[in-house]
């Protein structure tokens, strides 16, 4: 499969979520999302996963902007904090109130191990795609060609020292939160190791 920007989705509220993502993250963190969105689409289109391709694109691109300091919270997980604010930036752009709740629960199950895709597409897609761009896990799930192309095309930058340095700030602070059991469990050796970089 070939990978280029036309797999992005273009609707009007996805391009405000890019704007979002583009406003408050640094370049590195924004090309992850981006980079989450093309690995959690192409999966899916490769094993004819059915998903819904602007809220996938949406949640890609909000899911982690509870790392930012502009929405960092210092008693909420991340991911649950970033849930909120994909809430509310779902409720602005008018979407109906099912549609406001997967777009925060998205972003808060991209961080669990096993999200049934049966029961929910969106979220098992998200948490395979951040999965190999953070942690390099099961990169065979996409062809190889694939892989190079996105992380050209994509760079990744600085993501390693800047999400390792995020996850070390919420294990301190968060210490019973998942970014502070990925953190002692080792992401920065995973990170180092993966073959993305």
């Amino acid at each position: 499969m070939d990978f280029t920007d036309r797999v992005f989705p273009t609707s009007p509220v996805a391009m405000l979520a890019l704007d979002v993502s583009r406003r408050f993250s640094s370049t590195a963190m924004l090309n992850h999302c981006r980079r989450s969105y093309v690995w959690a689409a192409t999966y899916g289109a490769i094993n004819h996963i059915p998903f819904d391709a602007e809220l996938l694109f949406v949640a890609s691109m909000l899911h982690d902007l509870g790392l930012e300091a502009e929405f960092d919270s210092h008693t909420l997980p991340f991911e649950v904090a970033g849930g909120h604010v994909g809430w509310v930036f779902a409720a602005g752009a008018g979407w109906p109130a099912a549609r406001r709740d997967r777009t925060s629960e998205i972003i808060v199950r991209h961080m669990e191990d096993d999200v049934d895709v049966a029961a929910d597409p969106e979220s098992h897609l998200l948490a395979l795609a951040t999965s190999l761009d953070i942690s390099g896990a099961n990169p065979q799930n996409w062809p190889e060609a694939l892989r190079r192309q996105v992380v050209a095309e994509i760079p990744r930058l600085g993501l390693r020292e800047e999400f390792v340095g995020c996850f070390r700030d919420q294990a301190a602070r968060k210490p019973e939160s998942a970014a502070a059991v990925s953190f002692r469990s080792g992401i920065a050796d995973r990170m180092a190791a993966n073959p993305l970089e």
